[in-house]
This record gives structure tokens, C-alpha cells and sequence, in this order.
């Protein structure tokens, strides 16, 4: 069986914007851990209890991607600036 290899270039990654999409699926997951915990002993009884705290593991991790993207998108314009000058 042979290796398939594409015969054209692949296409420029699409950049959009990054920053407001990380933030706003942290505050998502934020608002979704804040909304689950009224019905925590709901969750305990039934063993659904790593819902709640995946939402808070979410919101979390959203965190440090916030931190990330906004260094990369700070050093992608800081780049920019130095190509034009």
C-alpha cells in the first residue's frame, strides 16, 4: 500500500479572533459550573458529580488558554510591527 502525499500546497491557517473565542468559552464553562452547583446533591446521588467538576476543570483550563492565546496574539503583532519597520 502506498503513502498518499497531497500534489498542492496546503492553505494558509485561518486567524480569527482567538482571544474573544478562548474568553468566552471559559466564562461558558465558568457560567456552567456556577449553574450545576444548586443541584450538587443531585449529582452525588446519582454519581454525576465529575460534571461539576468538569466544568470547573474547563473553566480552568480556559484560564491558561486565555494567558496563551494572549501571549501569542502579543508577540504575532509585536512580529508584525518588526516585518513593516
Amino acid at each position: 500500500m502506498q503513502k498518499w502525499t497531497p500534489t498542492h500546497e496546503a492553505p494558509e491557517p485561518l486567524e480569527g479572533p482567538v482571544v474573544a473565542t478562548i474568553v468566552g468559552g471559559t466564562i461558558l464553562w465558568f457560567v456552567l459550573f456556577l449553574a450545576q452547583l444548586p443541584f450538587y446533591g443531585w449529582f452525588d446521588d446519582h454519581g454525576h458529580t465529575w460534571w461539576v467538576w468538569t466544568c470547573l476543570a474547563g473553566a480552568g483550563l480556559g484560564l491558561i488558554g486565555i494567558w496563551y492565546v494572549r501571549r501569542r496574539d502579543a508577540a504575532l503583532k509585536r512580529r508584525a510591527a518588526e516585518d513593516e519597520a
